[in-house]
């Protein structure tokens, strides 16, 4: 909660830095949305690369070392996109590669759990494994 606290803190206070940032990351949302409606994932793989950029950029707790190691190992195993989803110091790290199999195998290797996703035009909910 202290990266959150902290951006909604130098919002609140005008930081122009901070809310260039924001801005910038809902445009590139809006980007990243008109590449999957277009069916372009190479596109929208570096758009997830630059919010991830910007992300960190917005705050010094943002990412840690595990996480850093963890997203480079998942770029030189095929992902062509990732980064960093959640809020509050809790996430998942989300990656875009057309080689899946690579990616999930070099992920597991280092003790990573994959969490299958797929998109959904209902919003978000949990299905249970059986």
């Amino acid at each position: 909660m202290e990266v959150l606290n902290d951006q909604k803190h130098r919002s609140l206070q005008g930081d122009k830095e901070m809310i260039e940032n924001l801005h910038f990351t809902k445009q590139l949302g809006m980007a990243a949305r008109d590449e999957l409606e277009k069916g372009r994932t190479r596109c929208y793989a570096k758009l997830l690369n630059e919010h991830w950029s910007h992300k960190r950029a917005r705050s010094h707790g943002m990412t840690n070392e595990r996480i850093d190691r963890c997203y480079s190992l998942a770029l030189a195993n095929g992902a062509l996109g990732g980064k960093l989803v959640g809020a509050g110091g809790g996430g998942f790290l989300l990656f875009y590669a057309e080689d899946p199999l690579r990616l999930r195998q070099a992920m597991a290797a280092a003790d990573l759990v994959e969490l299958p996703f797929r998109f959904d035009h209902d919003g978000s909910s949990i299905l249970a494994r059986g």
